[in-house]
């Protein structure tokens, strides 16, 4: 596939390395020639600067073949620009934009063919925002990613010492949970992905990830793992659109703090927001953390532009006696360095938007993708068409369906239904299967499987 990104900060950087190692003719356009060129040095890409939004330069990046234009520039109206230019120009069949501002996105129909031609909106803000959520809906998760419109999520437990997963084989597990309830799709143990089987022993610190039906989830973490105390007492670091869009979708139901260091910001979010307490002051200043009873706070939550504010307010909040720390983190390399230290959980919104992407990438019929592990690992939602002469996949049991022995079948939605995969469960067409990769050299092998044969087209 011919695919040019615009924008080569940290969004398409992330995107530039994980399409480039799946065979795509990647092209790059910034106007950061030092950015370029590090990307050249590191990836077999080509790169072109200049403008995005110019049409004289979409055409030095190859715009009039393009399968795909992927605006990500750090502006807005650069990449709504850039996807109207492609399209009256050059026809672009996919045209993808990062928009943040919520005021555009308040209007759905300014996107259009007869409007503005963007035919995949990006919204990094508001995906952060919906994963963080999600992290606060289920306490003692790392991870909770949807599929199916939200009918099947995927979990991620940390295994700990003394908890109810340890030392269980996870025959044993699934016997206990009756095999209806979930499906443990992966284990990672010192950060190498293990296959899980029968036989298989759950050790402390194990990361275990599971599927399960959305209503079944708090019920499946109640067996897996103690249960921990619903979250009451929440405090944001940062009033930007984050922050505003978390306390605004949180303050009916718990108890909300938010610190915004901008006394003009600080008084304009709290005109916006009912029930939550905006205060004025330096998320890293021990006092103010003191004096707002961080000790009783079940969440502190840092989301400012700063990686460097968010990881020292969250490392102090958590030394006074903050329950649970998350903190926002733009560069991948400091998300390797606090994951599993002091901050419980680092997010990165490059990780977030990456999937959103991939989705429309992907050959075959996907619905949906997660990068996981730092874009090493992919959960893929694939739809299954045709019939049993023109599909590898539909009509067949699953196990003898040929999967790379680094895939697995965790769940399968047919209508409202939500089936646990077993090695017996049959195939149908037009069920969507969620799947766990933990290898993503093995993606192709698993899109081939959900390309139909021509007698089906």
């Amino acid at each position: 596939m011919k695919i040019i990104i615009l924008g080569a900060g940290q969004v398409g950087t992330t995107v530039a390395g994980n399409l480039a190692s799946e065979a795509n003719d990647i092209t790059v356009v910034d106007h950061n020639s030092g950015l370029l060129q590090e990307l050249q040095d590191r990836l077999d890409i080509r790169t072109v600067q200049g403008q995005a939004s110019h049409p004289h330069i979409l055409q030095q990046a190859g715009a009039e073949d393009a399968d795909m234009i992927i605006a990500v520039t750090h502006s807005d109206e650069t990449n709504m620009v850039a996807c109207q230019a492609a399209w009256t120009l050059f026809h672009t069949p996919t045209k993808i934009a990062r928009v943040r501002a919520p005021e555009y996105l308040t209007y759905p129909n300014l996107f259009s063919h007869q409007a503005l031609p963007v035919d995949v909106l990006i919204s990094p803000e508001q995906l952060v925002t919906d994963y963080i959520l999600r992290l606060i809906q289920h306490p003692g998760a790392l991870q909770v990613l949807d599929f199916a419109h939200g009918k099947v999520r995927l979990v991620a437990l940390r295994a700990y010492h003394g908890g109810p997963l340890v030392g269980h084989a996870l025959r044993a597990l699934n016997q206990h949970l009756r095999g209806e309830k979930a499906r443990v799709v992966a284990i990672y143990r010192k950060d190498r992905a293990i296959v899980p089987t029968g036989d298989t022993r759950i050790e402390v610190d194990d990361e275990v990830f599971f599927l399960a039906a959305a209503n079944n989830i708090a019920a499946v973490m109640r067996e897996l793992r103690r249960a921990e105390k619903p979250f009451r007492r929440l405090m944001f670091a940062g009033g930007g659109n984050i922050g505003r869009r978390l306390a605004a979708a949180l303050e009916s139901d718990y108890r909300v703090k938010l610190i915004e260091h901008n006394v003009h910001h600080a008084q304009q979010v709290a005109e916006q927001l009912a029930q939550t307490i905006v205060l004025h002051g330096d998320a890293a200043d021990e006092a103010l953390l003191m004096e707002e009873n961080i000790e009783r706070t079940d969440v502190f939550c840092a989301v400012t532009d700063d990686d460097e504010v968010n990881i020292l307010s969250a490392m102090l909040a958590k030394r006074l006696g903050a329950r649970k720390v998350m903190a926002l983190i733009n560069r991948a390399a400091y998300v390797d360095l606090v994951q599993s230290g002091a901050i419980d959980i680092a997010i990165s919104p490059q990780q977030a938007t990456i999937g959103s992407l991939l989705t429309h990438v992907r050959r075959g019929d996907v619905a949906a993708v997660h990068a996981l592990r730092r874009g090493a690992a992919e959960a893929i939602e694939a739809v299954a068409h045709g019939d049993q002469s023109s599909s590898r996949v539909v009509g067949r049991r699953i196990d003898e369906i040929r999967l790379p022995e680094e895939a697995r079948i965790g769940a399968i939605v047919r209508g409202d239904q939500v089936i646990i995969a077993h090695h017996d469960t049959r195939i149908a067409a037009e069920d969507h299967l969620i799947l766990f990769v933990t290898d993503k050299r093995r993606i192709a092998a698993v899109e081939r499987l959900f390309q139909v044969g021509i007698t089906f087209l």
